[in-house]
């Protein structure tokens, strides 16, 4: 069966909606969205629909939505990273409902790709989870390599709504080909990675791939209708 993940609580409202229609979600813990309030309704609509719950620490910029690499120091991103991941599993924990997963957002994410540097100082920073959650990685990442290393369960992630470049790096958001909103093409990009286990890159070459879930972005147009299609294609998968 896929796994479907989606990153929630980031404004939208829609979490009632995208719930029932994906098996995992990274809630937005006051980075580059979220607080208190979002972070309690999406565990409890998470709890209703029986998805997995994870973290999604990111640089603390809500003014670009985590999405730029910002002048931060070391150690106040360290607490910063530590500060949201504590604050869901405290609100997580006091409905009884364990964390599964950590995924870091935007830029953070996309910088841990090649960034061995910056994989190996999220890595430590967040190595008292190591023995509680899992990491979502991308396949081929310097942050994959250096988790497996450092002994981390890693869960391989793999994008549904966006175009990957050659050494697959996702292709930058300020490219007009870089999100794929179109369900049809959703469904396309998806069969060649099922079937196949490749990715046509936006160069049209195949690279292969690994990966246990697949992300749909919240905040992507037609997001609803791209999970819908996918529930509806994928649905003995």
């Amino acid at each position: 069966m896929l796994n479907i993940n989606c990153d929630l609580g980031e404004g939208l409202n829609n979490e009632h909606i995208i719930m029932p229609l994906i098996n995992s979600c990274n809630i937005a813990c006051g980075g580059h969205a979220g607080d208190n309030e979002s972070m309690i309704q999406c565990v409890e609509i998470s709890i209703r629909t029986n998805v997995e719950i994870g973290a999604h620490p990111s640089y603390p910029d809500q003014l670009n939505f985590g999405r730029k690499i910002i002048d931060i120091s070391r150690s106040e991103l360290s607490y910063s990273i530590i500060d949201q991941i504590e604050s869901l599993e405290m609100i997580s924990n006091s409905y009884g409902k364990e964390l599964n997963h950590i995924k870091a957002h935007g830029a953070l994410y996309n910088q841990m790709i090649n960034d061995s540097d910056l994989a190996n100082f999220y890595l430590d920073t967040i190595k008292g989870y190591k023995k509680k959650y899992s990491l979502y990685v991308p396949f081929q990442s310097e942050i994959e390599k250096l988790a497996i290393n450092k002994g981390f369960d890693i869960i391989y992630e793999v994008f549904g709504d966006r175009n990957y470049n050659n050494d697959l790096s996702l292709v930058s958001r300020d490219q007009k080909d870089a999100i794929i909103n179109d369900p049809d093409d959703v469904i396309e990009h998806l069969k060649t990675i099922i079937d196949t286990n490749t990715i046509k890159t936006i160069n049209g070459n195949f690279k292969k791939i690994k990966f246990d879930t697949i992300c749909i972005h919240s905040d992507t147009n037609n997001s609803i209708e791209i999970l819908k299609k996918i529930n509806k294609v994928f649905k003995n998968r």
